[in-house]
């Protein structure tokens, strides 16, 4: 049984009301995945939103037929998946637990109808995701600057 408490371990879902958090109880589902197991492939429907409570996922991209780039992990009380939030689309990665995982898993329709009905809900949800975006977006830039500066051919222009 998930408790509001399992909810307020997860970042995105910090500072969210208990009443909220009730609702979300409601919509949730706990699914749990075998090391290896991949919960989703890139290009999939994306269909449900997660956040890890137990275990780790990474987060891979397929660079060629024999190549796989992990290109982040995700850890207990941090969510993935979360296109499905923003619009019925598809996952841009794989997700594949690199141990046994204790997932939380919400159908994007109903979070997505969830936040419709609470707009104030549905902003603290955003802004939270926005939060995570930016960071992970800050991160890959700085990721992206760091080997420009490391590659070979642009040692003479720095």
């Amino acid at each position: 049984m998930i408790t509001t408490e399992d909810l307020k371990k997860m970042v995105i879902m910090a500072h969210l009301k208990d009443d909220m958090l009730d609702r979300l109880i409601a919509i949730t589902d706990v699914l749990t995945f075998d090391d290896q197991e991949t919960i989703f492939r890139q290009s999939n429907i994306a269909d449900r939103f997660y956040m890890v409570k137990r275990g780790k996922v990474l987060l891979e991209q397929k660079m060629t037929n024999k190549i796989m780039v992990s290109v982040g992990s995700v850890k207990p009380g941090f969510a993935f998946g979360w296109s499905t939030m923003i619009e019925e689309g598809y996952y841009t990665t794989d997700a594949v637990c690199a141990e046994p995982c204790e997932i939380f898993s919400i159908r994007g329709n109903k979070i997505r109808t969830l936040c419709e009905k609470d707009p104030y809900m549905g902003f603290l949800l955003n802004q939270r995701l926005l939060m995570i975006l930016k960071k992970r977006y800050d991160h890959r830039t700085e990721q992206f600057v760091k080997v420009i500066k490391h590659h070979p051919d642009m040692k003479d222009l720095f």
